[in-house]
């Protein structure tokens, strides 16, 4: 898709931000999200503006800047990792878009971002690959390896 182009979201792409994960969250739970859009518009807000946070996001849009996709990333740090490295916490492009070249133009913006601020690797938490194997498919044509499996805690 040539008429593509990727850029580093503002704070003025709040809303398209949160349109983009909401959609995810809500194929990604049979839409069965329950969370408030307000809520994760004031998330959305708080991040993009920065907070002191290593958050960066990556908005796809065509040529009318309509969104077509959004990745979002963490920066953390372990020992096994040897320092720095990326999370990709969200990657979603519209169901119009897919196999378009959308999702690789993110993840090229995604890698150069890191190779930039000298991560050691990127990982991601993919969906379950009974259930979404077009997204374990779409990472490992990207050259990603598997790892094993995350768990998570709910705190809050």
């Amino acid at each position: 898709m040539g008429d593509v182009r990727v850029r580093k979201a503002g704070l003025s792409d709040a809303g398209a931000v949160t349109g983009l994960v909401a959609a995810l969250l809500s194929e990604l739970s049979a839409g069965q999200n329950d969370t408030p859009r307000a809520i994760m518009l004031a998330v959305a807000e708080s991040l993009l503006s920065g907070d002191g946070l290593s958050y960066t996001v990556f908005l796809a849009e065509d040529r009318a800047g309509r969104p077509l996709g959004v990745a979002t990333l963490a920066e953390g740090v372990c020992i096994s990792t040897l320092g720095r490295f990326g999370t990709i916490r969200e990657l979603y492009v519209t169901p119009e878009s897919r196999s378009a070249g959308v999702g690789r133009a993110l993840m090229r913006a995604v890698l150069d971002h890191g190779r930039t601020h000298r991560w050691s690797r990127v990982e991601v938490g993919a969906p379950s690959a009974e259930e979404w194997p077009d997204s374990l498919r779409f990472y490992k044509r990207e050259g990603f390896t598997e790892i094993g499996p995350r768990l998570k805690f709910r705190l809050a």
